[in-house]
């Protein structure tokens, strides 16, 4: 009698255990596809947002609402949502989009710059920069552009000029050399994913900038319209060089704080910019 209860007990652990196997497997399943869903209606939510509030020309421009609607939801965007994870490692050295063509000191350890393209249409473009530490974007503009920059995870130095309009002098022209212009200093400070989504417009905020990592991290941007050469958004660089440099040559004179002025000059594609080109393993937009 006793036997045949224990081996009634067994079965009924057994039937118990298979249940609950069962049970927290269709429960691991439920929670991955919510965490899933979660993270797709996110960037699809960001994708709708871009889609509905810009256009081709930029022009109408966004919205103060659209782009306050967009900024707060933008604030609220993590890693997980756009497929990536915090990197804690700077080991990731190579030679960028080069090749094998430049074995120098510099290129052999250069740590590339990661591009990741989320979308791109006439409209927008929605990508995500990965820096591993003290990787730079050299000083560069957005021609009739408004940009938006998220830090997804780890910190980076933002440095961005506007032009000063209008022009309170010149373009500076010496001999041989590249002409400058006069530029006032809009941003200089550490941005990380604690912070509010930074926004540049055409003519404010910080048209020409500059990032640097002062430690691995990721930046996602939204560019409206996006870069087109034959619609005059072309990407230029500059470097900038102190305002003294040049002031006496032009005759200028800035009464307020001449270290909030620099002069800017055309310069090509850097050599040392090394970035490639990864993959989005983020949630898919339904287009």
């Amino acid at each position: 009698m006793l036997s045949n209860f224990q081996k009634a007990s067994g079965k009924a652990r057994i039937f118990l255990q298979n249940k609950t196997l069962v049970f927290t497997t269709c429960l691991r399943k439920q929670l991955h596809m919510a965490k899933k869903t979660s993270s797709s209606s996110k960037i699809q939510t960001l994708y709708d947002l871009c889609r509905k509030n810009f256009t081709p020309s930029g022009s109408p421009p966004p919205s103060s609402q659209a782009i306050h609607g967009l900024c707060s939801f933008l604030d609220t965007v993590g890693p997980v949502d756009v497929g990536l994870k915090e990197e804690s490692q700077d080991d990731d050295r190579g030679l960028g989009i080069f090749g094998l063509t430049r074995l120098n000191g510099a290129a052999q350890w250069a740590q590339p710059i990661t591009y990741l393209d989320i979308y791109e249409c006439d409209s927008f473009t929605m990508c995500i920069f990965c820096f591993p530490t003290s990787s730079v974007i050299p000083l560069h503009d957005h021609p009739g552009m408004t940009v938006f920059s998220k830090v997804l995870y780890g910190s980076v130095h933002v440095k961005a000029y506007d032009w000063t309009e209008p022009a309170c002098f010149p373009e500076v022209n010496r001999p041989g050399s590249r002409p400058v212009r006069l530029a006032k200093l809009a941003v200089d400070r550490v941005l990380t994913a604690e912070c509010e989504t930074a926004i540049l417009y055409p003519k404010s905020g910080g048209n020409l900038h500059c990032f640097t990592a002062v430690t691995p991290c990721a930046v996602l941007d939204i560019l409206t319209p996006p870069y087109k050469e034959d619609a005059s958004r072309k990407c230029t660089y500059y470097i900038d060089y102190p305002y003294s440099n040049f002031a006496a040559e032009n005759g200028a004179v800035i009464i307020d704080r001449k270290e909030d002025y620099a002069w800017l000059a055309e310069t090509g594609t850097p050599d040392d910019l090394y970035m490639r080109s990864g993959v989005y393993a983020g949630p898919t937009i339904q287009v």
